[in-house]
């Protein structure tokens, strides 16, 4: 496959990812914060939680660690769900007075579900690259190598591909570790309710 058209693509999603699963959520966060927004804090604060998987990658893809395009692709999927899973805060938040930020914060879920979801049916033929041997070699697959790797050289020009693959791994262990206890813990006593225990 000719990478030549794949390239832009591939750094269009990665702007987009940056814009819409970063930037504008801490924007959303700090307003809901000036605002004193308990509902919407909650639910940016789970939002954060999952959302990690996608900086977890990035330092999993900076040694070209097949693993990353799984936990990238998991990723797309699990951060829609952990938006509107929560019975009591969609209920919360669905009764707030309207006001920009509601109005900002429903543009947005709306917004990064379509895009993650629509990126995780896109990312489906790169599962490829995590299972395939020296598929990281491939054009096709090192083209979603090159953000991680520039991201290196902006904020760890002096650190060890190796070494960032080690902190995305240890990241990764704390994830699952934390993911399994939710899942098969905490989901059964409190269901689809956000409220803290």
């Amino acid at each position: 496959m000719d990478e030549t058209w794949l390239r832009p693509l591939v750094w269009t999603d990665y702007r987009l990812a940056v814009m819409f699963t970063v930037i504008v959520p801490i924007i959303l966060l700090i307003w809901a914060l000036v605002r004193q927004s308990d509902a919407i804090l909650r639910l940016l604060i789970i939002y954060w939680r999952v959302a990690s998987l996608l900086m977890i990658t990035v330092y999993l893809m900076i040694p070209s660690w097949s693993i990353g395009y799984i936990t990238s692709f998991a990723a797309r999927l699990l951060i829609p769900i952990s938006l509107w899973f929560w019975v009591d805060l969609n209920d919360e938040i669905k009764d707030l007075p309207q006001t920009s930020l509601k109005f900002a914060l429903t543009s947005w879920r709306w917004a990064v579900t379509i895009y993650s979801s629509l990126g995780a049916i896109a990312s489906l033929p790169f599962l490829s690259c995590a299972f395939s041997k020296g598929a990281t070699e491939t054009p096709f697959c090192r083209v979603w190598l090159e953000a991680p790797w520039r991201f290196k050289e902006i904020f760890h020009a002096n650190s060890t591909p190796g070494f960032l693959g080690f902190v995305g791994m240890v990241g990764l262990i704390v994830y699952t570790v934390y993911f399994t206890y939710f899942l098969f813990i905490r989901l059964g006593k409190q269901g689809r309710a956000a409220l803290e225990q």
